[in-house]
């Protein structure tokens, strides 16, 4: 299993995702520069100018056409997927750290950093193909939230939706009224990450606390955990399989040697049922901060503190095994 080795971003890796039909591969970073990469071949199809600071995450719409991003400059953007053109710009007082679209793409949410003295929160705009429904002002605000929220996850039904916090707490809020229907801490420490299962019945979630969860969506129940020596920072779904995909590690400063093995910078695989780890892939020099099935379930994508990412298609004996 031979990876694609994607060198576009000269800052750590802050998230990267697959568009819908997976043959699009979008990534971002601390150097300003969101980028698209062709997912078959890992070739670079450009950029994304116009941050002026550190881009948390993105996320696109249903057809892929527009894609939305969050920055450490305060402000979300817009843009056109194939031109690159910025096509809007929402302003706040405190970096922006999750960002997502509505189903049906008709609202784009923006969660801020609890930073500068400004209480962390989750803004929603209106988003239209028809720029002039676009609107710098928005339409909600939920408040209610005790630290900065890492991920925001839309359920399918677009009637409520999942964030995830800095404060180690998983918060079900309803779509419609804002209102914070319920909120769990199982963690023990702060959450770096959230995914959807494909079904959208289970998410999974990444902590510094060295552990992945597998949530029910409905309870909020914690289903499953996986548990290794160091912190996680991302955590993926398969698909097509009953497998889990960590990646995660101990900061550079804290490992004596810069060794991959030393630093657990190995993207780690686990079956989602018996809880049991069924391999590892060595290949970032630092830690993995974001990881992702591809949506056929046929590969993976990595995305390291080192700047690289590494584009995995599963061998024959990945589908073969016997897992049981």
């Amino acid at each position: 299993m031979r990876p694609l080795l994607l060198k576009g971003h000269e800052r750590p890796l802050t998230q990267v995702k697959f568009n819908r039909e997976g043959d699009l591969l979008f990534t971002t970073a601390k150097d300003k520069r969101p980028t698209l990469w062709r997912a078959d071949t890992g070739e670079r199809l450009g950029t994304y100018n116009g941050h002026n600071g550190a881009v948390w995450g993105t996320d696109m719409t249903y057809d892929s056409s527009r894609i939305v991003t969050g920055s450490a400059d305060n402000s979300a953007m817009l843009w056109h997927t194939e031109s690159g053109k910025r096509l809007f710009e929402w302003v706040h007082k405190s970096p922006v750290r999750a960002i997502a679209f509505s189903p049906g793409d008709s609202i784009v949410t923006a969660a801020t950093a609890k930073l500068m003295g400004q209480q962390p929160e989750i803004f929603f705009y209106r988003h239209a193909a028809d720029m002039s429904s676009v609107d710098p002002e928005p339409i909600m605000k939920m408040g209610g939230l005790e630290a900065t929220a890492t991920r925001v996850l839309w359920h399918p039904t677009a009637t409520f939706l999942i964030s995830v916090g800095e404060d180690a707490t998983v918060k079900k809020w309803d779509a419609e009224t804002g209102i914070l229907l319920e909120s769990v801490r199982q963690h023990k420490k702060g959450i770096n990450d959230a995914q959807w299962s494909a079904s959208g019945e289970q998410f999974i979630t990444a902590s510094s606390d060295c552990t992945a969860k597998v949530w029910d969506t409905r309870s909020l129940e914690v289903l499953k955990t996986f548990s290794v020596e160091a912190p996680v920072n991302s955590a993926s779904m398969s698909p097509s399989a009953d497998h889990v995909l960590l990646g995660g590690g101990q900061e550079a400063s804290q490992v004596t040697t810069t060794g991959n093995r030393e630093g657990k910078f190995e993207a780690r695989f686990f079956h989602t049922v018996y809880e049991t780890e069924f391999g590892r892939v060595r290949g970032h020099f630092g830690p993995i901060n974001t990881v992702a099935f591809t949506p056929d379930g046929k590969g993976y994508v990595s995305g390291g503190e080192d700047g690289f990412v590494r584009l995995h298609y599963f061998d024959k004996i990945y589908f073969d095994r016997d897992y049981n």
